[in-house]
């Protein structure tokens, strides 16, 4: 009973959730609270122009698992994708044939691990909600209760301690959350072909609802000139529900009978934020 009611209070809080005008902002900030928001797709959109993210190899089409009459592939990513630095392709190139090789290439969420950013854009199913406050903006998945926490109004530290979900700084343009991060941990990939960064990661990402208020956007840049050759741009949409946040925990009962291929569960010694 008692994790029942915690549950129903803090969706109550989030649902609730009022956003309150920043500080020297003349207009109420958009307002993403009173419902979840939930997506069904776990690979980016590709932006309206200019370079775009990695997508599957059009030899070795990606199928999700849940399509009916489909059976399921995991990723072959395309290599031929031009913003790709030399090592990031040779990173994926090993990922590709161990999966042509009848191996396996699981996802960010199949390891219990938090999914960083850009990456948290990709869960699906589950819904995630978004509390905003004066001073901060958090969102949270109902997938194993990942919490990110995004300050406004400020500038990124002087010196950033990497992290699972790196340093977020934001701030509201009219009917857009703008997102800064910054120091995102190299244990965390930039999508679900996990495609790999460097600690130069710098993801850029603009949050506002569309259709009448059904759809949240995200529109996303990512720039890492030690992984990338240039700067690439994606998108990924979200439809409104009602749905409430219910307990999901990945670590607690993350127990595999068999080896198939997935790391160990991470074990956290110490807060590493």
């Amino acid at each position: 009973m008692r994790m029942k009611f915690r549950f129903k209070t803090l969706l109550a809080l989030l649902i609730s959730a009022v956003p309150f005008a920043a500080a020297g902002q003349s207009t109420p900030p958009p307002d993403f609270s009173g419902a979840g928001w939930i997506t069904m797709r776990n690979d980016f959109l590709p932006p309206k122009s200019g370079p775009g993210p990695i997508t599957f190899d059009p030899a070795h089409p990606y199928v999700m698992d849940g399509i009916p009459g489909k059976q399921p592939t995991f990723r072959v990513a395309d290599l031929n994708n031009p913003i790709l630095q030399p090592w990031t392709r040779e990173a994926l190139k090993k990922l590709n044939d161990n999966v042509l090789a009848g191996g396996t290439n699981y996802t960010v969420a199949n390891t219990c691990r938090p999914a960083g950013v850009p990456t948290m854009l990709l869960v699906r199913i589950t819904p995630f909600f978004i509390l905003q406050t004066p001073k901060q903006v958090w969102m949270i998945w109902e997938n194993d209760h990942q919490v990110r926490r995004i300050y406004l109004n400020q500038k990124h530290s002087a010196k950033v301690k990497p992290s699972w979900f790196g340093e977020s700084v934001g701030h509201y343009e009219g009917d857009t959350l703008v997102v800064d991060t910054i120091g995102v941990s190299t244990r965390t990939n930039v999508d679900n072909y996990n495609t790999p960064h460097t600690d130069q990661l710098h993801v850029i990402e603009r949050y506002h609802i569309v259709d009448g208020g059904k759809t949240l956007q995200v529109d996303v840049t990512v720039d890492d000139p030690g992984a990338f050759t240039t700067p690439w741009s994606a998108a990924q949409i979200y439809q409104r529900t009602d749905a409430p946040m219910l307990e999901s925990a990945c670590a607690e009962t993350a127990i595999y009978p068999v080896d198939i291929g997935i790391p160990p569960v991470p074990v956290a010694e110490r807060p590493d934020f």
